[in-house]
């Protein structure tokens, strides 16, 4: 899903991967334990742990966004696809989202 994306950069940490896009980071995996970390608004971050607790918990807040965990065991590929898009575009350039349709137009 990242491959539709524009200007990913991945970074490997010892024990996890962080994705930016023109020097912001707007996600995290962490292959141990099945999970992503991936910004969001904080409305967005609320919602999905209050409907999912399961799947989704609060990971933190900066600079008025809300970073979600998500339990891939517990997500389908389309919503994860969606989340990850999300993310993505709150972080990129507008001139970059503005080059990648919207996933609702795929």
């Amino acid at each position: 899903m990242l491959d539709t994306l524009v200007d990913v950069t991945r970074a490997e940490g010892e024990q996890y991967s962080s994705f930016s896009v023109s020097g912001k980071r707007f996600g995290y995996y962490w292959p141990r334990t099945r999970t992503v970390g991936l910004k969001q608004t904080i409305s967005e971050q609320l919602a999905l742990v209050a409907e999912r607790p399961q799947v989704f918990e609060v990971q933190f807040t900066s600079g008025g966004f809300g970073w979600v965990v998500v339990h891939l065991d517990g997500i389908e590929a389309d919503e994860l696809a969606e989340l990850v898009f999300e993310a993505w575009r709150l972080s990129a350039p507008e001139s970059l989202v503005a080059e990648v349709p919207d996933l609702a137009q795929r």
